[in-house]
């Protein structure tokens, strides 16, 4: 059994967290009136669980937002095959993962929201549901929450770690703090090579390299609602804007605008990042001269639909089937660094993107060095890349196999995450 980890930064920041703490309900009930937190499970934030713990050893898995929880899908189910004498406990931070997850969960996984990082609310947690092991996703640094675990006799895990310049600057700042938290983990698998010298540059022992984001299946569709959407658009290209963020949509609209007197059926579908901003996407689009549709209204793409508005949850497997081109968002918004292309190349999909990728970059630059996606640095040169496609389905089809065949080969890493985690699970019962 670890140590728990100790700093006088990571002493400062408990009783400072402690201090505060009793302004929590109040903060989250304010977030709840903003649609940020689900007003009716604000006790899950407040380590206050109402779920029942089943008998047995508890595994818990934590991803904070949407993409660290979809990353974690492959990893529950390869665990409830291969270990369904445990029970899996998976925790996030948001209201949009917690939507996702309630929809894509293997049967018999519990979901609960993490509490907020109170020395209160991290106890009621723990306390209830008492894990054998944690496995942390990407960059969940949190200093509560991992020294009472490590106090519990918690195995914990840091996979799939991610940890930018900007981050592992501030970690510098408490060199102490950093060091004895990273030695909470008994396992570090970093994503990438500069997180793994970050890493070790706070003092973090790591091991092999693991993104989950580069494993998993295929992300779902309704068969029957793909054989819909596509005797509704039957004869017309189709180009979707996948997770797109406030910007990105104008540009993208535009370079689609410019193609419609060549490509007199062209349908644009956005599906945005955020899909609480479906009306404003939707004016957006209506006041560039399209004719907009919104799916969460219940509207269909019809004959003289311009632009549909794809506005829901976990639908994007769908709109990947049913378009002919793919722009993957992130990629001009300031800051947001591009999202993961591996779920549309999974589908075959011909892929674009912009210049600012820096959360996918390794992949990102493999994929273009196999002409598996194209990057299109301006709106300009976004019209013109997809004018070519359009007008030479024969290269798009394969870009797309080259995805696919990219998407492929990161098979194997899954097997050897859970090879690894092996060693800090509970040992099976004797029968």
């Amino acid at each position: 059994m670890k140590a728990p980890p100790r700093s006088l930064g990571l002493r400062a920041y408990a009783l400072a967290l402690a201090a505060l703490e009793p302004l929590a309900p109040a903060l989250l009930r304010a977030r709840a009136r903003r649609g940020k937190e689900d007003a009716d499970r604000l006790d899950e934030r407040l380590g206050r669980p109402h779920a029942l713990r089943p008998p047995g050893e508890v595994v818990w898995l934590h991803g904070v937002s949407v993409g660290e929880s979809v990353s974690l899908l492959p990893l529950a189910e390869a665990l409830m095959t291969r270990r369904p004498d445990l029970t899996l406990l998976v925790t996030s931070g948001t209201r949009t993962a917690a939507e996702l997850l309630a929809r894509r969960l293997p049967a018999g996984v519990i979901h609960q929201y993490a509490p907020v990082d109170g020395p209160r609310a991290v106890a009621g947690f723990l306390d209830h549901w008492r894990p054998a092991a944690g496995v942390l996703v990407e960059s969940e640094l949190w200093p509560n929450l991992i020294t009472a675990a490590i106090q519990r006799g918690v195995r914990l895990a840091l996979v799939s770690a991610r940890m930018t310049q900007k981050s592992a600057d501030g970690w510098a700042q408490a060199p102490g703090a950093a060091r004895a938290l990273l030695a909470s983990f008994d396992l570090i698998l970093p994503q990438d090579a500069e997180t793994d010298r970050r890493l070790q540059g706070l003092g973090g022992a790591t091991g092999r390299r693991l993104n989950l984001k580069q494993v998993g299946a295929p992300l779902p569709c309704d068969a029957g609602e793909l054989i819909r959407l596509r005797t509704l658009t039957a004869g017309r290209p189709v180009v979707l804007a996948a997770s797109t963020h406030p910007g990105e949509e104008t540009l993208i609209a535009e370079a689609v605008h410019a193609l419609r007197a060549h490509q007199p059926g062209l349908l644009l579908i956005i599906a945005p990042r955020h899909p609480e901003r479906g009306a404003a996407v939707a004016e957006l689009l209506t006041d560039a001269g399209f004719n907009t549709a919104r799916r969460s209204a219940g509207e269909i793409p019809g004959p003289l639909t311009t632009a549909y508005v794809a506005d829901t949850l976990g639908e994007l497997g769908l709109f990947f089937r049913l378009a002919d081109l793919v722009v993957m968002g992130g990629g001009y918004a300031p800051g947001v660094g591009g999202h993961n292309p591996l779920e549309p190349a999974r589908l075959g999909a011909t892929i674009l993107t912009g210049p600012s990728v820096f959360n996918a970059s390794a992949t990102y630059q493999a994929m273009f060095e196999e002409v598996a996606a194209l990057c299109a640095p301006d709106g300009a040169t976004l019209t013109r890349h997809l004018g070519g496609l359009l007008d030479n389905p024969a290269i798009a089809q394969r870009m797309g196999e080259a995805a696919l065949a990219h998407a492929q080969q990161y098979g194997a890493a899954l097997d050897e995450a859970l090879a690894q985690l092996a060693p800090l699970l509970p040992p099976r019962e004797s029968p």
